[in-house]
């Protein structure tokens, strides 16, 4: 694959003497989708903040397509930036927030008009372009703010959670949008939310982090089927990877402490037939489907997954089963541990 475009070294930001990250290393290959994901306060702002030069690492290095960045100014790093408050010119209209930057780098004219119309295009604003930001729905104001990161040219867009500010529906819709124009520009992007439906349907490459520190980075179907920890098996997926104490399954090897399951991988048996007796909590129907919360002693997320509409009145008994082969095993400080690292009896 070659030298990666975008290069973090062991980069750490304290603010007086409190953690905002430290030890983050990345390689971030050319025309990758990269999605910095995790709850508030873990780090990811502060990260992209880093890569753009509006904050300046304590500790590290930053190279950026074969160049150290790492205390350069924003102007001087070939990238462009999308923000979650769009920040667009209230007294601009579309075509003069979209060129304002080129503008501004004394771009002639000629090369102004022809970027504009092509942004424009690409985004689905031609004919709204003396429009004021107050006159644009919110999903519009996000579209103008990608047309002048389009305008912009360069090769890494930064984005700092650009839907946050729009409703569900619009979401998807822009989402689909903004993973497109990726693709179409072959552009590096770098997108930092908290949300993980857009993380794993948009990136290549799915950063979580926790506390300032990276938990795992790879593709999202690694962090989805091999959680490195405990805490990216219950951060990633929708519902959540159940964890089970190791003393709740017999047969169960001494160094390990939990064992994961993810709902689709668990099935209701009958009574007295599963490897787990639990309790009905919650009953939720989403559709095409409902998730049956349960308890169990030494559990926590158990969940199954019915098809169609399941009316289960809380309390009710429910047994449940699962194959060996779809347990995920972690040991006491909550590391992922082989696969095969243990190997419980068949029946509780």
């Amino acid at each position: 694959m070659g030298e990666p475009f975008v290069q973090v070294n062991n980069v750490a930001k304290r603010w007086n003497g409190q953690l905002g990250v430290q030890d983050i290393s990345l390689s971030i290959p050319r025309g990758s989708f990269v999605a910095l994901l995790g709850p508030s306060g873990c780090g990811k702002s502060t990260t992209l903040r880093l890569l753009s030069g509006l904050e300046l690492p304590d500790e590290g290095t930053i190279v950026i397509d074969g160049n150290d960045v790492t205390y350069a100014a924003p102007a001087d790093r070939n990238l462009s930036m999308v923000f979650q408050s769009y920040a667009l010119f209230p007294h601009l209209n579309v075509t003069e927030n979209v060129i304002f930057g080129l503008k501004v780098r004394k771009v002639n004219a000629e090369e102004r008009k022809n970027k504009l119309r092509k942004a424009l295009e690409i985004t689905g604003l031609v004919g709204y372009e003396d429009r004021k930001p107050g006159e644009l729905s919110g999903g519009q104001r996000q579209r103008v703010a990608l047309a002048r990161a389009i305008v912009a040219n360069q090769p890494l867009c930064l984005m700092d959670e650009p839907l946050s500010n729009l409703d569900a529906k619009l979401r998807t819709s822009v989402r689909k949008d903004i993973k497109k124009l990726q693709i179409d520009l072959g552009i590096t992007v770098v997108y930092v939310t908290h949300d993980q439906t857009e993380a794993m349907s948009m990136a290549d490459i799915v950063v979580l982090m926790k506390d300032g520190e990276i938990q795992q980075a790879g593709t999202p179907q690694e962090l989805y089927y091999k959680p490195l920890n405990t805490f990216v098996a219950e951060f990633v997926g929708d519902p959540p990877m159940a964890l089970i104490d190791a003393s709740v399954l017999p047969g169960i090897d001494n160094n390990i402490a939990r064992i994961g399951l993810r709902a689709e991988n668990t099935s209701v048996v009958g009574d007295g037939e599963g490897r787990l007796s639990c309790k009905v909590t919650e009953c939720e129907f989403l559709g095409s489907e409902t998730h049956v919360g349960l308890a169990h002693p030494g559990t926590k997320g158990l969940t199954v997954i019915l098809p169609g509409l399941c009316n289960i009145e809380v309390g009710e008994n429910m047994d449940i089963t699962f194959s060996n082969d779809d347990l995920h095993f972690f040991d006491f400080a909550g590391q992922r541990l082989a696969q095969n690292a243990g190997k419980p009896a068949t029946k509780n």
